[in-house]
């Protein structure tokens, strides 16, 4: 439910319906304007009646949320989000982000030349994976502590934010030490005791769809992140499993716009993935930034046709910087900047 105080509330009443609400057991999660301040409050309703908490100084009206997903929603608050994950890099504002790099780091030279190049052609972000949950056991699974150590040195040599992803709880604390933005993949999205102990960081995170899920799981996956106090998660929509063969999977367009109306938090897309061939990524991209979505994650290979993983769907640097300017003209005609 969410307690709505009288416009110019004090802080002293705020705290004391606060501390009221959590005796009853409730989390509460207080959102401070100007002029009026809301209190949400994530907890068993039976415990309480909503009369006794109108009686309290300050207390304007008791409204209940209906949407099963308390924090992520825009019950209880409406204005977009932005998500701050340092230097200087905001998801969620006028500026849309690009996040670009290899599929997995394989080493210092390829990960420092991916890094300059998507640099210089406007990347804010620098992606690159050191644990890669592979359908093959067989398949290269990254380079784990000592990749996560190569992107941290880029990291601090070029000035660029990084993103990783966390597949296992057991690395979560480890990879936290190095990356910005933890990312949780497709695969995890439901897996709950990650998304909990990625939420315990107050890290970044950014939360991918699962092949198969509807929005609304997708959204109460975020949940389980910020039921944990992490406010700061960025959903990512990178394609679903349909009948259709000709391409990995099938972007869902369509996820930019309901996202934007259920939730406040940002939203970016994965072309890479959810197309799965280079040749399509750069018109997948440009649908996305024109349907609003906040920003992109593309990978970049200086060499794709030796890649260790993900070589059909990275573009090249030169491909990359390409896509860079066709996107600028774009995001301008839809009030954004690039």
């Amino acid at each position: 439910m969410i307690v709505v105080m009288r416009p110019y509330a004090t802080r002293e009443e705020i705290q004391r319906v606060e501390n009221r609400l959590q005796e009853l057991g409730f989390n509460t999660h207080p959102i401070y304007g100007e002029v009026k301040t809301v209190i949400g409050a994530i907890g068993d309703k039976s415990r309480i009646e909503p009369f006794s908490l109108s009686n309290l100084p300050g207390v304007e009206a008791i409204v209940p949320i209906l949407k099963p997903y308390k924090l992520v929603g825009r019950e209880l608050k409406k204005e977009p989000s932005v998500v701050d994950v340092g230097g200087g890099v905001r998801f969620g504002g006028e500026e849309l982000v690009v996040i670009a790099g290899p599929c997995a780091i394989e080493g210092e030279e390829q990960i420092y030349q991916v890094a300059r190049a998507v640099k210089a052609a406007g990347a804010k972000v620098l992606r690159g994976g050191a644990f890669k949950p592979r359908s093959s056991p067989y398949s290269f699974q990254g380079l784990q502590e000592e990749g996560l150590k190569l992107l941290y040195q880029v990291k601090k040599d070029l000035g660029m934010q990084v993103i990783t992803e966390v597949v296992d709880t057991r690395d979560v604390e480890l990879v936290s030490r190095y990356s910005d933005i933890l990312q949780i993949g497709a695969r995890n999205m439901q897996n709950f005791r990650l998304l909990s102990e990625c939420g315990k960081t107050k890290k970044p995170v950014l939360l991918k769809r699962g092949l198969s899920s509807t929005i609304e799981e997708w959204l109460m996956a975020a949940e389980y992140v910020m039921t944990e106090g992490d406010s700061r998660v960025i959903l990512c929509e990178r394609g679903i499993r349909t009948f259709e063969t000709a391409t990995r999977n099938t972007m869902d367009i369509n996820a930019i716009p309901v996202v934007k109306e259920l939730s406040h938090l940002p939203i970016i897309a994965d072309p890479s993935h959810g197309t799965g061939n280079w040749k399509y990524v750069n018109a997948t991209a440009r649908a996305f930034i024109a349907a609003g979505a906040d920003g992109l994650i593309i990978e970049v290979h200086p060499d794709p046709e030796h890649a260790a993983s993900d070589g059909p769907q990275s573009l090249k640097p030169e491909v990359f910087d390409e896509l860079m300017q066709v996107l600028k003209p774009i995001a301008q005609a839809i009030g954004r900047k690039l």
